[in-house]
């Protein structure tokens, strides 16, 4: 059994697609077809049941998957500790986030201490997030809300109170604080589902008698601010996202329930590099800094 054989079946499974996985890593069908075969061979059961160029995993292939995957997980650990200890290149930190208002500063802070080291971030919904925690492509996650699971390492950071953001010549510009049943005939620009905050938001407005109704739904959080400049809805902007050039007003909200927690998660069998561990550290410090201000 070779690498390239487990490289080459991790691929096909999760795309079940010989074409696209050939298109992925970059290798003939052909080539990829026959390693496959070879694999299966080896193993002596065929791990897909195949349609024309569509696959799906058969049992077999569904046992052998996570197996194989750990088995290059461990190996992708081994490499990293080894180029860790010997310092040949610059690490790159890969980072997964479903909230990014801080990830700016704390990555400023992180490049004053390491200018060499290179970081690659990924703004993901909770689900997509943790599939790639799982599988080691990641490093850190910045989740809210916290994620628990026996595989994973959940360090809480910050505790955040959300706020309703409306246009400064709003009707609800004045109010020091307001009731959110006194919102659900309001139009909202907001993330789309399967993030943490907008999750969070639509259980605690269900809870209070209604369901948000929204004009807007995307995948870049830094947009709403824009969208509520320009009148076109009302938002859901974590404390952390504040910033005193917007030409917007943040409510408190009197009713229980709409904070969020924002967490570190890394695996527990990834190899933490120095790198990482002063990534760790940065994080904690800046979140520390900022709940005693």
């Amino acid at each position: 059994m070779e690498l390239l054989q487990l490289q080459y079946f991790i691929a096909v499974a999760r795309l079940e697609h010989m074409t696209e996985a050939a298109l992925t890593l970059h290798v003939t069908q052909s080539s990829l077809s026959k390693t496959i075969q070879r694999l299966e061979e080896d193993l002596g059961v065929p791990l897909f049941d195949r349609t024309g160029r569509k696959l799906r995993l058969n049992e077999s292939g569904s046992r052998f998957l996570p197996r194989a995957e750990k088995a290059l997980f461990e190996l992708e650990q081994g490499r990293q500790e080894l180029r860790d200890l010997s310092s040949l290149e610059p690490d790159t930190l890969e980072l997964a986030v479903t909230t990014a208002s801080t990830l700016p500063n704390i990555l400023r802070e992180f490049r004053k201490k390491l200018p060499a080291v290179h970081f690659h971030v990924q703004m993901l919904s909770m689900q997509e997030m943790i599939t790639l925690l799982r599988r080691g492509e990641v490093d850190f996650c910045l989740s809210s809300p916290p994620v628990w699971g026996e595989d994973m390492e959940c360090q809480i950071v910050c505790t955040d109170p959300i706020y309703v953001a409306v246009p400064a010549g709003h009707r609800l510009a004045g109010r020091q604080s307001l009731s959110l049943i006194e919102l659900k005939d309001e139009w909202f620009a907001g993330v789309r589902k399967g993030y943490g905050i907008r999750d969070l938001v639509d259980s605690v407005c269900q809870s209070a008698g209604f369901t948000p109704q929204y004009v807007y739904e995307g995948d870049e959080p830094a947009r709403l601010v824009a969208l509520v400049e320009a009148g076109i809805g009302l938002a859901f902007i974590p404390g952390t996202a504040k910033n005193a050039q917007d030409n917007i007003v943040l409510i408190p909200v009197e009713d229980q329930g709409l904070v969020r927690e924002i967490a570190l998660l890394w695996h527990k069998s990834r190899y933490i590099s120095q790198a990482g561990r002063i990534f760790r550290d940065v994080v904690i410090e800046y979140f520390n800094g900022n709940n005693e201000e």
